[in-house]
């Protein structure tokens, strides 16, 4: 009976040549099986070994980005937008401005409605914050009459006299609330109109020591619409900016002010908190002007406590007509 081994057809007698051959071949197999054995684990190292050396070099060029946590800030602003008269195009640059100026310099948050819901005291849900959250609340260009019952009109007063907190009025918060006396007491006055539109407004430097107006020059011009202010008197304030009386047309219509005292920019206290308003800020472009990003900046700052400047009311100062 014929034995089969591997591809060889063994005989019973087989020569002892054909053994040895076939002996030879076998040993020739199993070698080269372990060559290729040997060369594979070889590889599989080698790269297996690249593979983590490029691995590693990835991780320490790109490390996993640390797990943040949300920015703790030394103080909350409340912005508010409403608008129930003439609506002003710069009221979404002077609300993203504050915001904006918050978030670059970490010294302030930023909450901007154009609701009144949270000019309150009274306890809000789903996480919205109400008065005691914020340290100083800004009017941007309000208009008409802001939709607030009774006990936020109380609230917002209480706010800012009471528990010292800041308000700053971006120009048309002068045009709201006219049936809410004490609003215009806070705030100074009301709008009475703008009788020169807006223009190349001639500007005096009342108290260049102020933080809010320290970059001005003493006299320098603004393309910008400027209020009339009624029921306003320099008495109860501190004016910082005002327009120049000598460089001004008289001949133009509605110019109500018998003194020719047109106020730009004011400071002063209510109670125990810190009010600043200023006309400027009427167009899109003026949010562009680094001159009254500075301005507003700056007396965000001051109505917060974080700087210091005079609230003391003075004289009109004497202008000398020049040609």
């Amino acid at each position: 009976m014929p034995a089969y081994s591997g591809n060889f057809l063994l005989r019973e007698k087989a020569s002892p040549i054909s053994l040895w051959a076939i002996s030879r071949f076998h040993a020739a197999q199993g070698a080269n099986l372990l060559k290729r054995i040997i060369y594979y684990i070889c590889f599989t190292l080698i790269a297996t070994t690249a593979s983590l050396t490029m691995a590693c070099a990835q991780m320490a060029s790109d490390p996993t980005p640390p797990i943040r946590s949300k920015t703790i800030h030394l103080k909350h602003v409340l912005v508010i937008g409403e608008t129930n008269g003439f609506q002003h195009d710069s009221v979404s640059a002077a609300m993203a401005f504050v915001y904006k100026m918050g978030h670059d310099t970490g010294l302030w948050d930023t909450e901007m409605r154009t609701d009144t819901e949270l000019l309150t005291k009274k306890k809000l849900g789903a996480n919205a914050k109400n008065l005691d959250y914020f340290d100083c609340l800004i009017f941007a260009s309000t208009t008409g009459e802001l939709t607030m019952d009774d006990s936020q009109k109380a609230d917002m007063m209480s706010f800012i006299h009471d528990d010292g907190k800041g308000f700053v009025g971006i120009h048309a918060a002068l045009d709201t609330n006219y049936k809410w006396p004490e609003y215009g007491e806070m705030i100074g006055g009301w709008f009475d109109g703008h009788p020169w539109g807006t223009f190349n407004a001639p500007i005096i430097n009342e108290d260049p020591s102020f933080p809010a107006v320290r970059h001005f020059p003493a006299a320098f011009t603004k393309y910008d619409e400027i209020y009339q202010p009624k029921l306003w008197s320099r008495s109860k304030v501190h004016v910082l900016l005002s327009l120049d009386p000598t460089k001004l047309d008289y001949s133009v219509k509605n110019i109500h002010r018998d003194d020719h005292d047109f106020a730009v920019a004011w400071d002063k206290m209510y109670g125990n908190g810190r009010v600043f308003y200023s006309t400027l800020g009427h167009t899109e472009e003026a949010w562009d002007d680094p001159d009254v990003q500075k301005m507003y900046f700056e007396a965000i700052k001051w109505a917060l406590g974080m700087t210091e400047g005079s609230t003391t009311t003075h004289d009109r100062p004497v202008i000398s007509a020049t040609k």
